[in-house]
């Protein structure tokens, strides 16, 4: 059975035998015979005894079993009863970016016929970002090449991103274009692993982007490098964007960002002069208060020498396998379905004419990182979230944690007992990605089926069959699905470039792109068509260093691990594989604090304190970088930028080595 792997944004494709339940990866598009550690274990924690099995409803201290009828019959009721007393916008729900498109859709569905725009996903907390910097500067908010465009362009940019751990597959498509010549340059603020096969490594200061991008702008503009006759054509705003970064001069620039002046030109022209290039960035760019104008400046860098369409692409790499699906599929608080502006009349009258209603909310409903204070103002009553943990996930989590002992209502719907679902009324039992069929969006916007492979374990259901349930019970219009292809033929009812392809062709292809293959060729999703230059200065980071805190912690992925670590570490060769979390910081930091590889030492914020062992690495001095799947979020700055994403990437923090080798169990699930 074909099946899309549960994990990264990438979306390879599993073969999974259905009697075995062995994994093998696919061969066709787009992961070409490869796979990663965790597509090829991911079946583990499919199988994990720690499954839920059962609804379970809490009495007093105490989760205990229930029917599914009574569970959706009181879920529903006091959701109605909330409606009534305190109004529709009392109500949020969290989509999840693990669950189909099919799921996330009828998730959204759901609170806007409830009436209310209180919908997000975790794509608030990674690349809303870069949506939003997109969206004003080209209209689509949205990866613009696909993978295999990365082979032929002369230089690829990878900016704040460490794909070797993250998406370690889409490193052969990077791979493959350094063999045929292309040149890689690597800017972060460590040594990844991905800088191993780079031309060029750029050590950053953290929240310095800007100034770097600007300065590069700068050494292309004063030695005419630019792209003249699409900028004319294609483009409005250069004169902002030439007035802008005069100031950015590479010695200006080497002060602030660390880097040397003369690299900065040789990196500039090297660039410029490549004819073709591409830009790859993840959350080492977005996570920042300056996280919208950071991905701004990437795509001004771009838009200056004409790398787009067939020249060239921009490449937000998204972190869960059906991030972009979920927001493409409306469970954003701001977007319809397919980033529509809920302003957009036309549009919005048209999918309201399509589930039955003449009109929908208009207002914006809450971000997910709004949600917490919308609580503690009781503003908000009830939440349900579906597949997401924010109680790790979560910046400064101690204040979610708070939160969430303040609702009236909390409907969990997930596979284990994660921290977010010891605080649930209800925990309703979720089918894993093997146990349904459905469509998913990866990051290149190339939509999949994913295959059945085995039936829910216990009394468990797919999440679409919980949603019907429960539109139903709320007596919603348009909730009479009986197989999940009826709701992916409702979808495609919505997208023009949808509305006549065959769910046969889904199935039988390696996937449909979405609204094409590539974005931006001929022309930008522009009222005029053209693309917008917006000019951008540095922003501070949200705290500063001092002599209290004199170091700026920054989070890292890891390979064998992923996001909250609720389905990685319930696989046991995994486990095996990820060893023990580290922290990483300079050799020069190391001996001044006379610390060692290996050494148990506390780091410290404003928010809280948690104990972790050492690594020596190459890491910028004052930099300490800790793996964000062992609840660094006690520590991290809950800052938001315009998009709504917290500033994980930067906070002001203190070392100190320790004498006990008792480690906190903060930094374990």
């Amino acid at each position: 059975m074909k099946v899309v792997c549960p994990y990264c944004g990438f979306g390879c494709k599993l073969i999974i035998d259905p009697q075995t339940l062995t994994v093998r990866p696919y061969k066709g598009e787009p992961n070409k015979g490869r796979i990663c550690p965790k597509g090829l274990y991911a079946m583990e924690f499919a199988l994990s005894k720690d499954r839920i099995k059962k609804p379970l409803k809490r009495e007093k201290n105490t989760l205990k079993p229930i029917t599914w009828g009574q569970a959706i019959d009181e879920i529903s009721h006091k959701l109605l009863e909330i409606r009534e007393f305190y109004g529709p916008d009392a109500v949020a729900f969290i989509a999840s970016s693990k669950t189909s498109n099919e799921e996330n859709y009828l998730l959204q569905k759901i609170a806007r016929l409830f009436g209310t725009n209180n919908i997000d996903n975790c794509a608030r907390l990674c690349h809303e970002a870069s949506v939003h910097a997109l969206k004003m500067t080209l209209g689509t908010g949205a990866q613009t090449n696909p993978y295999e465009d990365l082979e032929k362009f002369g230089v690829i940019i990878i900016w704040g991103y460490n794909p070797a751990e993250t998406h370690p597959v889409v490193v052969d498509y990077i791979r493959k274009a350094k063999e045929r010549g292309t040149k890689i340059l690597v800017i972060d603020v460590r040594e990844t692993l991905t800088m191993r096969f780079a031309d060029y490594k750029l050590i950053i200061k953290p929240g310095t982007d800007v100034v770097l991008a600007n300065s590069i702008m700068h050494v292309i503009i004063k030695e005419e490098l630019y792209n003249e006759d699409f900028i004319k054509k294609r483009t409005t705003g250069f004169s902002e964007i030439r007035m802008a970064t005069m100031k950015y001069t590479p010695e200006y620039a080497e002060r602030v960002t660390g880097i040397a002046a003369s690299l900065i030109r040789e990196v500039a022209r090297e660039f410029a002069l490549a004819g073709s290039g591409a830009i790859m960035w993840g959350m080492g760019v977005t996570q920042h208060v300056s996280g919208v104008e950071n991905v701004l400046a990437i795509v001004d860098l771009a838009l200056l020498l004409g790398y787009i369409g067939e020249r060239g692409g921009l490449y937000p790499m998204r972190g869960q396998n059906n991030v972009q699906g979920a927001a493409y599929m409306g469970a954003l608080s701001e977007f319809l379905p397919g980033y529509i502006p809920l302003d957009d009349e036309k549009f919005r009258k048209r999918v309201a004419s399509l589930w039955g209603v003449n009109d929908l909310p208009t207002e914006r409903g809450l971000y997910l990182t709004e949600l917490w204070d919308a609580i503690e103002r009781g503003d908000l009553m009830a939440l349900y979230i579906v597949g997401e943990n924010p109680a790790v996930s979560e910046a400064n989590f101690a204040r979610v944690r708070k939160a969430l002992k303040k609702l009236d209502l909390l409907v969990v719907q997930d596979l284990f007992m994660t921290q977010t679902a010891r605080y649930a009324h209800y925990l309703l039992p979720a089918s894993s990605f093997c146990e349904k069929e459905g469509s998913y969006m990866n990051s290149e916007r190339r939509i999949q089926w994913s295959e059945k492979v085995m039936e829910p374990l216990g009394d468990s259901k797919p999440d679409w069959e919980i949603f019907t349930m429960l539109g139903k019970a709320l007596d919603l219009p348009g909730f009479n699905y009986s197989s999940v292809e009826e709701i992916t033929e409702e979808y495609f009812r919505l997208f023009p470039e949808l509305e006549e392809r065959d769910i046969k062709e889904l199935k039988e292809s390696d996937g449909i792109f979405l609204p094409k293959k590539r974005l931006h060729t001929w022309e930008f999703a522009m009222p005029n068509g053209k693309a917008r230059f917006v000019a951008v200065e540095r922003i501070f980071p949200w705290e500063n260093t001092n002599n209290d805190y004199p170091f700026a912690l920054t989070t890292i992925r890891l390979i064998n691990n992923y996001n909250t670590g609720e389905m990685a570490l319930r696989s046991p060769s995994l486990v095996k594989l990820m060893g023990e979390p580290k922290a990483v910081i300079s050799e020069n930091d190391a001996r001044r604090l006379r610390i060692k590889a290996g050494d148990l030492i506390e780091i410290a914020t404003r928010r809280g304190k948690i104990r972790i062992k050492a690594e020596i690495g190459k890491i910028r001095e004052g930099v300490i970088a800790i793996p964000f799947h062992f609840k660094a979020n006690k520590l991290t700055n809950s800052a938001l930028n315009k998009a709504g994403t917290p500033e994980l990437k930067f906070s002001a923090a203190r070392i100190r080595k320790l004498k006990t080798e008792r480690p906190t169990q903060d930094n374990y699930p």
